[in-house]
């Protein structure tokens, strides 16, 4: 398979489509199928292709070992990719990366997960989330604080002077430096 072959765009837009419908999915996946057709593009669209793992991590911001294993794996079980892995340091791992969308022959994900989804576009207001006093759901949870409620914690002789007055640094008596800090 050549770059003739390989619409750029209606390979993209076909596998979001299919990554939008496969629950299985998560962001590390998709992030990693990127990289790898990232990697497939600089390999001109070649049928088969070597990767680094390095390179693949570093491409796709996958910072654990165990994590691009497993997503890779999973990949190639879902079919999304064909991942046969080389055990031998100084050889890349052979990556297969299947048509979506763009040609004669075209991937099916066998997935038994369906998504139901509309096609029209949800409308949410854009003051949703703020709040005023008429819509808050928990007005019973609402706690005023009166100065009487201060008054019966015990707290009524505490701070009988004035915030402004006070002298937290204890600056206008003679200090005792026998006390401990």
């Amino acid at each position: 398979m050549t770059t003739e072959g390989i619409n750029y765009i209606k390979h993209l837009n076909s596998v979001f489509d299919q990554f939008s419908k496969d629950g299985r999915l998560n962001p590390t996946h998709i992030s990693l199928y990127l990289a790898l057709f990232q990697c497939w593009n600089g390999n001109y669209f070649r049928e088969e292709f070597f990767i680094n793992r390095e390179e693949v991590m570093k491409l796709s911001k996958i910072g654990s070992t165990a994590t691009y294993h497993k997503c890779i794996k999973e990949l190639s079980h879902w079919k999304y990719i064909l991942y046969m892995p080389s055990h031998n340091p100084f050889k890349g791992s052979s990556i297969k990366m299947f048509n979506f969308g763009t040609g004669p022959k075209q991937a099916v994900n066998d997935s038994p997960i369906k998504k139901r989804t509309s096609s029209e576009q949800a409308l949410i207001p854009i003051n949703k989330h703020i709040q005023t006093r008429k819509n808050l759901k928990n007005k019973n949870k609402q706690h005023v604080f009166k100065e009487s409620d201060l008054n019966r914690s015990g707290n009524r002789n505490k701070h009988s002077e004035p915030v402004q007055f006070r002298d937290n640094l204890k600056t206008s008596a003679d200090k005792n430096y026998n006390e401990p800090l």
